[in-house]
């Protein structure tokens, strides 16, 4: 079987492809640009990619690309600069999850796919009703004012809480909440946590991009780690060292 990523080309989304090949997982990439995980892949055989925009192609096409998938993962994100923040697609993740979603529920799997979001710590699951101060409830509404990736994470993970739910006979799902990301070269030891442990704003944690690879490839192919963690929105922190606390 074959696990479908979408935003196979960022700085996280490399790291998961190249993680998902070496547990010999077969592995379709949709990117807008071709040859950019040459590096990463090196010809493997389990690797194909689909030259795309996701939002651009057709429903059908879709539908085409999750058929025989045994898993989604998205870690689509918006670029960094003024046209990413605050140009079209603005709801490039949230739509992007909605579309992808609908074809997976077309094709009638025999099983339940599982669909994988990346997502932020930044986000509050209402499934929980996750203490948050008032403080930080106020930025996040100034963030939700001035930031609209901020508001199309935050719709994405609604989207699966809300529409997929928990008794979705097509798709299970996991929206993973890294905290601040950073650039590792090997995968350590990390935390996880069904809330967060720490103020996103104020008192941010670190997680590697790397870390963050190796949970979503766990996910993916471990079933007992899937089973422990799908419907949820799992926090992910790397484990800081007793001295450094």
């Amino acid at each position: 079987m074959t696990t479908l990523v979408v935003g196979a080309t960022g700085a996280t989304g490399r790291l998961l492809v190249e993680q998902l090949l070496q547990r010999g997982e077969n592995v379709k990439a949709i990117v807008r640009t071709t040859d950019l995980l040459k590096d990463v892949v090196k010809n493997q055989d389990g690797f194909s990619e689909v030259q795309a925009s996701i939002l651009e192609l057709t429903d059908a096409e879709i539908v085409e690309h999750v058929k025989d998938c045994r898993a989604v993962v998205s870690c689509l994100g918006h670029n960094l600069t003024f046209k990413g923040i605050y140009g079209q697609p603005r709801l490039l993740v949230t739509e992007a999850t909605r579309r992808l979603c609908e074809a997976i529920q077309a094709t009638h799997p025999e099983k339940p796919v599982k669909f994988v979001l990346m997502n932020t710590t930044g986000n509050i699951n209402r499934d929980l009703a996750e203490s948050v101060s008032l403080a930080q409830h106020c930025v996040l509404w100034l963030l939700r004012l001035l930031l609209p990736p901020h508001v199309d994470n935050e719709k994405a993970a609604d989207y699966l809480r809300t529409k997929i739910g928990q008794n979705c006979e097509a798709i299970e799902w996991t929206a993973v909440r890294p905290d601040n990301l950073t650039n590792e070269a090997a995968v350590t030891e990390y935390e996880l946590h069904p809330s967060p442990t720490r103020s996103a704003i104020f008192n941010a944690g670190k997680t590697s991009r790397i870390n963050v690879g190796h949970f979503m490839t766990e996910l993916v192919t471990d079933n007992e780690v899937w089973n422990k963690w799908k419907g949820q929105m799992p926090v992910i922190y790397n484990q800081e060292n007793e001295n450094m606390k």
